[in-house]
């Protein structure tokens, strides 16, 4: 996108990041997107710039401070939070069975499978044995009915392999069973609408007229190869282009693949990859559960945050097929997918989105587009400004 206009702030001294932003828009194919830093809680970059439409550029509308967008797989640090906070609260314990709260799961030898398998990507059910419509995955019953009657493909909790689909079906329902209440209603009642968060699981009716399309681009030459920096003896492509890899199954649980802009699907708020927000308010989150937010509470305490980013996973991916690191519910900084320190921790979106807090910097960062790339974990426009930033910092 040449001559780029983009609008919004940065502080003194957070001018490369603006610089790595036109960058994108100029040089690395980038067609709408938004990028925001908080530093102690102070917003020190709020950018944005591009069209809501990369398919009709000229005639949608231009993207805005207020543009949201699906975030795919960076929803997964949105879903993470709520059983964090619920194990802050004393409601749900990390170490319990899942078949203590969801009785249905102890099925096929499922019975040692415990929340934080779940969380960290080690329950061994990253794919389904039958793949489900998209209107069987939205509607709130199927999957989990399915995933509580199915075997797993690993001894749980031996090895792990990255959930893309099933581990939003798997933490919402132990969320439900736990409470009676949904994901969505969780994040919004006790983060979102008391944080001022313009974050949803599900796009809501009134914002529909603020939601960007998104719509496959092709990387430019210069920005190809910018995915998984770790080159494994099969590749991801490789893997994902054999139908019977884990790989394939995992990503294809959703069967023909969804019309992510139609309207019921955005509505759906699948707890993976369904979540809708701004770039700034995915930044404003993450300070949150810093606790570095000068006008709001700390969401996590120093032992919840601690929890959440300490390594649980670490070493070959039986999905991605690379070395991959979580914590519990937050994929952390590493070859895969880097952040700004070892002690980073957050979530990317497969096509270009991102995610993630800073503990050491104090520092909160958000990258949302909606020019889809093939990259899982690792964007070349993403990486770009995680470059600059840790330049400024």
């Amino acid at each position: 996108m040449a001559g780029a206009d983009v609008r919004g702030t940065v502080a003194e001294g957070y001018e490369p990041v603006r610089d790595a932003f036109v960058r994108n828009l100029t040089e690395r194919g980038e067609t709408g997107a938004a990028v925001a830093v908080q530093r102690d809680g102070r917003p020190v970059v709020d950018l944005w710039a591009g069209t809501t439409d990369p398919e009709h550029p000229h005639t949608a509308p231009e993207w805005t401070q207020d543009t949201v967008v699906m975030l795919r797989s960076a929803t997964k640090g949105l879903t993470a939070a709520v059983p964090h906070l619920l194990h802050q609260r004393g409601q749900l314990d990390l170490d319990a069975p899942v078949g203590h709260y969801w009785p249905e799961f102890k099925a096929a030898g499922k019975e040692r499978v415990l929340v934080r398998h779940l969380l960290s990507h080690r329950a061994g059910l990253p794919a389904l044995d039958t793949p489900l419509t998209p209107e069987q995955a939205s509607d709130g019953a199927t999957a989990p009915a399915a995933l509580a009657r199915q075997a797993p493909a690993w001894q749980p909790g031996t090895a792990h392999g990255y959930h893309p689909h099933t581990y939003g079906w798997l933490l919402a329902e132990v969320i439900r069973r736990a409470t009676g209440r949904t994901a969505a209603r969780f994040l919004a009642r006790e983060i979102a609408e008391p944080l001022g968060l313009d974050l949803w699981l599900g796009l809501p009716d009134a914002a529909r007229h603020r939601a960007a399309r998104l719509a496959p681009v092709p990387a430019p030459e210069a920005a190809r190869g910018g995915d998984l920096r770790i080159r494994p003896k099969r590749s991801l492509a490789e893997a994902y282009g054999d139908p019977e890899s884990l790989t394939n199954r995992a990503f294809s649980a959703i069967t023909p693949p969804p019309d992510e802009n139609a309207p019921d699907y955005r509505a759906a708020g699948h707890p993976a990859a369904g979540g809708f927000g701004t770039a700034r308010s995915l930044a404003r989150f993450y300070s949150a559960l810093l606790g570095r937010l000068p006008d709001a509470p700390r969401l996590f305490t120093p032992a919840t945050l601690t929890q959440a980013r300490s390594q649980e996973s670490y070493g070959p991916d039986r999905v991605l097929v690379v070395t991959t690191r979580f914590g519990l519910g937050y994929m952390l900084h590493g070859p895969a997918s880097p952040m700004l320190s070892a002690g980073s921790f957050g979530h990317p979106g497969r096509g270009g989105s991102l995610a993630f807090a800073d503990p050491e910097s104090g520092a909160a960062f958000a990258y949302t587009t909606n020019g889809m790339r093939k990259s899982v974990t690792s964007d070349p426009r993403a990486q770009a400004l995680v470059r600059a930033v840790r330049e400024c910092l």
